[in-house]
């Protein structure tokens, strides 16, 4: 049977994202995003997570027997975030003291034990690994989107830092697009993070309604009289 990897893209970056259709991890989002480079770093650490355990959990759900599957896909997903915390803390110091404990925290994101549930486990490794890589890449970009919004509005900045957390090859990230700009505490604060997401998840709805209709006006034109 083929895979529809069409599909698996789509379900991870749009039609069932991890933050804006399952609105999974909601509390390291609205802790962690006050910079779009906060939510770049957690993003790609919980995609590297994502990844592997979806491909490990593919590789195994033939030895692994029902009864233990849920203790095996915990024991999994710490060790890799184990890595990540250990290497974050290595290579990139300054972003593992600004992400703190919400690096360990991804062992217990739901949306990763969803997903070697109910996808990895009852598939092929190809199909497994790609379905981890389109969540995280989903996860990183909602992160990365929420993260801008604040940023900008409470600072006027992009991406504040990144050669600073990411390191110097990252320093063409950082702009200023508001020169002079004297900053909205609120926005960087949880509460703006909550009113900010709210808007993201309206526009989401509304962006889906409009390509909904537009697509049934297009289908009504076309239909012959």
């Amino acid at each position: 049977m083929s895979t529809d990897y069409g599909r698996i893209a789509r379900d991870g970056l749009w039609d069932n994202n991890v933050i804006l259709v399952q609105t999974l991890a909601l509390c390291p989002l609205l802790a962690v995003t006050s910079t779009a480079t906060n939510g770049l770093g957690l993003g790609l650490a919980t995609s590297f997570v994502l990844v592997f355990s979806g491909t490990l959990v593919a590789l195994l759900r033939g030895i692994v027997t029902p009864e233990v599957r849920i203790p095996i896909f915990v024991l999994i997903i710490a060790v890799l975030v184990t890595l990540v915390d250990l290497a974050m803390n290595a290579w990139l110091h300054d972003l593992h003291k600004v992400l703190g404990l919400f690096i360990p925290l991804i062992v217990t994101n739901c949306a990763i034990l969803g997903r070697a549930e109910s996808f990895a486990s009852r598939n092929p490794v190809l199909p497994a690994l790609f379905d981890g890589l389109m969540m995280g890449i989903g996860f990183t970009l909602s992160l990365m989107l929420l993260g801008a919004v604040r940023e900008i509005i409470g600072s006027g900045t992009l991406f504040q830092g990144a050669a600073l957390m990411l390191g110097n090859a990252m320093g063409f990230l950082e702009l200023t697009l508001i020169p002079d700009y004297r900053g909205f505490l609120l926005a960087v604060l949880p509460p703006g993070g909550f009113v900010a997401l709210g808007f993201i998840l309206a526009g989401k709805r509304v962006l889906e309604h409009h390509l909904a209709t537009r697509s049934q006006r297009l289908a009504a034109d076309r239909a012959p009289a």
